[in-house]
């Protein structure tokens, strides 16, 4: 008998690790008997002919976004407490105070902050929030779900949705295991482990070792370390298009050398588009003495923003945009989907760009996957004023100590420094990417292209 396993998508997330790679085929060459349980708005059955159980109840508790962010702060309390180290007050968002609703709801969330900012109180909070969950119509309903189904296991592609906690707490109650993939890098010190499963699912050692650390309630042999399917797809050599089929398709001028900048959220990098700038301001200089460069503009895909239109317009004969071919299906950030397509297109981005520059991005990792360098910005702009976020701190996060050395990326301190990076950079004299494979292989682990695979082998062995 085949073992019949959901594919839990909380949220589009996962769409890019788990549906779009061969993370099924693989999953069903081994004799695994796949449902994707699906509480997205994309259809898995329509689009890719996958079988899916639709997930129509969204319904979480009222309160559940107040205890949600009261249990994101109290772990950060905790953790700068335990660790004495200041960094974690900064992974906090500030208190919306707009409105009555907000003023009550955020007074709420302090007065729940202050009770139980504890470790005691931490699982306390946790337990209250399953409580909540547990009383919810959605609960109910995938319970009736699971109970029809019965699978044997739910797999659940990330660990940082509120919309998964209802649906594993039904599988949990009938004994169906449940394992959660943790999604992103700075993922754990960042107290962004919403659900509590039977087993995690981890990049590398150093994650394994982070879930150890900041959760003592999960114990080591709940840990596997599988790497993630997040960069398969540049060891894909089929997506590989020759340099003249690309820029014919996207209008590029073969006699350039393109740099790819690597746009990034609003929150991480709010006055990003006067680091775009400098790259053109950068790149016009080096072009008047010699050189054919062009930029390759890659939005984050959840930048909805028109901040760099005016960059962009001003040096149109500099630089190429490039969207991510994602599609909007709502208007929440994780409504925003990716699509297979994008694969292809960032594997080629990668691949035909001489360099990235971004701010602490981790395309990082995608470009070294191709033995590109990257350079990051890390300098104040002069619009920085009060109520904007210094970019510095991103590189003061837990997960950048993860770097083997400062040398794991080219670091831009000062503005007028980035045309000599640019220039040597090309040249060959200066580069990051021998470096940077050491750090990639400590975050992402030592079998890059093994990630599917390995997820499937660790929920055989879970099951067995």
């Amino acid at each position: 008998m085949k073992k019949k396993v959901f594919v839990f998508f909380p949220d589009g997330v996962g769409l890019r690790n788990f549906a779009f790679t061969d993370f099924k085929k693989i999953g069903e060459e081994m004799g695994f008997d796949i449902t994707y349980w699906n509480n997205t708005i994309f259809s898995l059955k329509d689009n890719l002919g996958f079988k899916e159980l639709k997930i129509e109840n969204h319904t979480t508790h009222k309160l559940l976004s107040i205890y949600s962010r009261a249990r994101k702060r109290a772990e950060l309390n905790v953790s700068r407490n335990k660790f004495n180290d200041d960094v974690y007050p900064t992974y906090k968002f500030p208190f919306n105070y707009k409105g009555l609703k907000n003023i009550v709801r955020s007074l709420y969330a302090k007065w729940l902050i202050g009770l139980y900012s504890s470790e005691k109180g931490i699982i306390k909070l946790r337990q209250k929030i399953n409580k909540l969950e547990r009383t919810t119509s959605k609960y109910k309903y995938c319970k009736a779900q699971l109970e029809e189904q019965k699978p044997d296991l739910i797999f659940c592609t990330t660990q940082r949705s509120t919309q998964s906690i209802s649906a594993l707490l039904a599988a949990k109650d009938l004994g169906i295991p449940t394992v959660a993939f943790v999604y992103s890098w700075d993922n754990v010190p960042k107290a962004m482990q919403v659900v509590e499963t039977d087993y995690y699912v981890v990049w590398s050692n150093l994650m394994k070792q982070e879930v150890l650390k900041y959760y003592p309630f999960v114990k080591e042999n709940q840990v596997f370390i599988t790497g993630t399917p997040q960069f398969e797809p540049h060891y894909n050599t089929g997506l590989r298009q020759t340099k003249e089929a690309f820029f014919k398709e996207y209008n590029l001028d073969l006699n350039k050398k393109y740099i790819c900048f690597s746009g990034d959220d609003e929150t991480t990098s709010p006055l990003d588009q006067y680091y775009l700038q400098d790259l053109a301001n950068a790149v016009r200089s080096l072009n008047s003495k010699g050189e054919n460069l062009g930029i390759i503009y890659r939005k984050c895909p959840v930048d909805f923003t028109s901040r760099y239109n005016a960059v962009i317009e001003a040096n149109q004969d500099i630089i190429e945009v490039l969207d991510p071919i994602w599609e909007q299906v709502g208007k929440q950030w994780n409504q925003v989907l990716p699509t297979p397509e994008d694969f292809k297109m960032l594997y080629n981005v990668c691949e035909h760009s001489e360099f990235v520059t971004n701010v602490c991005s981790s395309t990082v990792f995608d470009f070294v996957a191709h033995n590109k360098p990257c350079i990051y910005y890390n300098y104040e702009q002069p619009q920085l004023k009060k109520g904007i976020r210094d970019i510095g701190q991103n590189y003061k996060y837990v997960h950048f100590r993860s770097m083997p050395s400062d040398k794991a990326a080219v670091f831009c301190t000062n503005k007028n420094d980035l045309e000599h990076l640019v220039k040597k950079i090309l040249d060959g004299t200066l580069s990051n990417v021998e470096e940077c494979k050491a750090w990639y292989k400590i975050v992402v682990g030592d079998m890059p292209t093994k990630a599917s695979e390995n997820i499937w082998k660790s929920i055989k062995k879970i099951l067995e």
